[in-house]
């Protein structure tokens, strides 16, 4: 475990949608929250792959990108992450080598397995095969520095620009199965504790035992997301959880509704096995005061050993949001 509780701090951006608000204004108080960020000190801001739903506004990961880091200076910026089977390896390598080339220094690709979509939308994306992404990220890999050998139907192939690297890699996990291949090549960890039912530390464990430093990454570096709701007081954070809890019960009927309205959760009359769900899902997510959440965060990031923790916060109001992180930054 690492004793300094004070890890940096980052977010997890997935441009929720409010109800009432639109997906233009969503995504330009996206730029916003990460200007403000930035200020505060955090560390990085990563947007996420998810497709056909209504509820989010960052099916585009590579295009948020450009438009942050672009708005900004210093912050990272960069993808938490790219789904790989939903797309060509040579068409990733070569968008994250131009973004590296307009940022240099400020660009993070992680990657995951997942889909990022429910069943239609993975079909209507193209052909889905979770078995293939070892595969699939050697081929991107080797398309980047030009690695295939003589008689490869891929040898002279370099994804373009190539006078830049790929930026750093991060391997995305919410199980662990991914942990200890993104140790034994070299890469960065990131950890779904958002909305993982899979204990963090183990994974993390897995990862730092199979790690081989690289270039990118001459020891492991492993982050830890994270749900999290701070506000003024313990009282206002449950209410605004309010948000959180009804949303998450939508989406378990696969229903991408946009985030309610607190006061919409508020009035929702919830059944005992919905009350029983909420219980239970509540445990995946931190929130309270400054104090509370400050503690609550030092804790986990002990019990995993994370060097890094992310922070996703899904309330509806953009203000809301934004309090969140500026008091979470004042109390960290």
């Amino acid at each position: 475990m690492l004793a300094d509780a004070r890890v940096p701090l980052s977010i997890l951006d997935l441009a929720h949608l409010g109800t009432g608000v639109s997906s233009s204004k969503t995504l330009a108080n996206s730029v916003r929250l990460a200007q403000r960020a930035e200020e505060l000190g955090y560390e990085r801001v990563w947007y996420a792959e998810h497709h056909g739903m209504r509820s989010i506004a960052s099916s585009a990961p590579e295009v948020l990108i450009a438009n942050t880091a672009a708005a900004t200076s210093t912050i990272r910026v960069g993808s938490g992450g790219i789904m790989l089977p939903n797309h060509a390896p040579l068409r990733i390598a070569e968008a994250f080598q131009t973004l590296e080339a307009l940022h240099p220094g400020r660009i993070d690709l992680g990657i995951g397995r997942a889909p990022g979509s429910d069943r239609a939308a993975m079909a209507a994306m193209r052909p889905f095969d979770a078995q293939q992404f070892p595969a699939q990220l050697h081929e991107l890999f080797s398309l980047s520095r030009g690695g295939f050998p003589p008689g490869h139907a891929f040898h002279g192939v370099r994804a373009s620009p190539a006078d830049v690297a790929l930026p750093p890699v991060w391997l995305l996990g919410s199980s662990g199965a991914s942990a200890a291949f993104a140790g034994s090549l070299g890469l960065g960890y990131a950890f779904a504790g958002h909305f993982s039912e899979a204990p963090a530390a183990s994974a993390i464990t897995a990862y730092r035992e199979a790690f081989v430093p690289s270039d990118a990454f001459p020891t492991p570096h492993a982050i830890l997301a994270l749900s999290v709701i701070c506000a003024p007081s313990d009282e206002e954070a449950e209410f605004l959880a309010g948000s959180l809890d009804l949303a998450w019960l939508r989406m378990r009927r696969n229903e991408f509704a946009p985030v309610p309205t607190p006061e919409e959760a508020a009035a929702y009359d919830y059944d005992a096995q919905e009350r029983a769900f909420i219980m239970e899902n509540r445990r995946k997510h931190v929130l309270g005061s400054p104090a509370t959440v400050a503690a609550r965060l030092a804790e986990l990031q002990g019990q995993a050993g994370a060097n890094e923790l992310m922070i996703s916060t899904m309330v509806h109001s953009h203000e809301a949001r934004l309090r969140s992180l500026e008091l979470l930054a004042a109390a960290w």
